[in-house]
């Protein structure tokens, strides 16, 4: 198939005017000029508009909460255990949720979608795609583990006279569960390499928190109050975790330190109040000061807190208040991708990427503006050109 007489917005520094894409088996397999193809009557004129790679939103709980269910549809917090690595978000999607048809239609192609932040350890988080029936057929891969600081894992264990009840023990059942399988996989490689050792017995929690002293996955460490994050940052150091700031409500009051650090925040949601007291310090330059600061930067929904559908407008708002408009763009493709560890496939129109695409009728990120074709995996979703 090929997509022609597009302005092909790659995000990989090059913007290429009159542009086309030929995708083969759901692949980019060329990026070049309309000039330069042969188009046949079976694909696609673009018209002149602006094509963008799918968007993506690198924090959510879609398919984990449904839409328009209470308890029943609710699967994002296992309040019954704090430390719960064990988990798989996988286990509790939903594909059939109507937010997924509207994160489509909406523009949205790819997200990391997870536990809530009830526990210190939540379990797994996933990227995957939004387009399918089947959850095991669009999953990109288990990209982080869900670690929760501040007011959410005392506040819920408190009412059931559990640990933790204070900030102090909900990071020490963090650093715990991360001693403990430090431990296991030194012991692991032990076995390995003397025959005479014996493997340790296996441990669930262990074994699932391999990939992060592995740093083969993130710490996704939910946290808005500056010393939450910070706490955040002094764990990742202690064991040597592969850290990203989801939420970093407080960034703004910390850029400076955030940039000499080199963290790597996913902000948001942008578009809501100040619903409990570690948001107090909302505020919509939150992205601006940050990125002004040299801080990796992606931008978030939540969903459900802020509907899917509307990360373009959340990007709006934050460009509204100081964020560059490339910038914005950038933070819900390719440097959410880079972020979450999913670069590889998505985040920019590059050869062997994934063909995901998205073109507005206008600037995607005015609140006016509506996706008038949209693609994922090279099969055409939406298509009102």
């Amino acid at each position: 198939m090929l997509l022609y007489k597009g302005n092909i917005h790659t995000m990989s520094g090059v913007t290429i005017k009159n542009g086309a894409v030929i995708i083969t088996d759901g692949k980019i397999d060329k990026v070049l000029y309309s000039e330069d193809c042969s188009p046949s009557e079976d694909d696609i004129d673009l018209k002149g508009g602006d094509l963008y790679p799918g968007f993506i939103d690198a924090h959510t709980h879609l398919g984990m909460i449904e839409d328009g269910l209470g308890f029943e549809g609710d699967d994002s917090n296992e309040e019954t255990d704090p430390v719960t690595p064990q988990l798989r978000s996988i286990d509790a999607i939903n594909p059939m949720d109507d937010c997924f048809k509207e994160a489509l239609f909406g523009g949205i192609t790819t997200v990391l979608t997870g536990p809530g932040s009830a526990n210190p350890i939540a379990g797994q988080i996933t990227a995957i795609k939004t387009y399918g029936k089947r959850i095991d057929d669009m999953i990109l891969g288990t990209v982080g583990m869900k670690l929760s600081l501040g007011e959410n894992p005392k506040t819920v264990y408190n009412d059931k006279d559990v640990t933790p009840v204070t900030r102090m023990a909900t990071a020490a059942l963090i650093r715990e569960a991360l001693f403990k399988a430090k431990k296991y996989d030194h012991d692991i490689k032990d076995a390995e390499e003397n025959s005479e050792l014996d493997p340790p017995e296996f441990d669930m929690k262990s074994e699932a928190l391999l990939p992060l002293v592995r740093k083969e996955i993130k710490a996704h460490f939910h946290c808005h109050r500056a010393d939450d994050i910070f706490t955040a940052i002094r764990i990742s150091k202690e064991f040597d975790l592969d850290y990203v700031i989801i939420h970093g409500t407080e960034g703004h009051l910390i850029a400076d330190i955030l940039g000499e650090e080199n963290a790597k925040i996913v902000v948001g949601p942008v578009l809501c109040d100040r619903s409990k007291p570690e948001m107090k310090r909302l505020s919509s330059d939150n992205a601006f000061k940050l990125n002004e600061n040299g801080v990796k930067l992606a931008l978030c929904t939540d969903h459900p807190v802020i509907p899917v559908q509307y990360l373009p407008i959340c990007a709006g708002i934050c460009v509204k208040n100081g964020l560059p408009f490339e910038s914005a763009i950038r933070a819900i493709t390719i440097d959410a991708a880079k972020i979450s560890g999913i670069d590889k496939a998505v985040g920019s129109i590059e050869e062997g990427k994934d063909a995901d695409f998205v073109m507005f009728d206008a600037n995607p990120l005015e609140v006016m503006s509506k996706p008038i074709f949209v693609m994922v995996n090279g099969k055409v979703v939406l298509k009102e050109i």
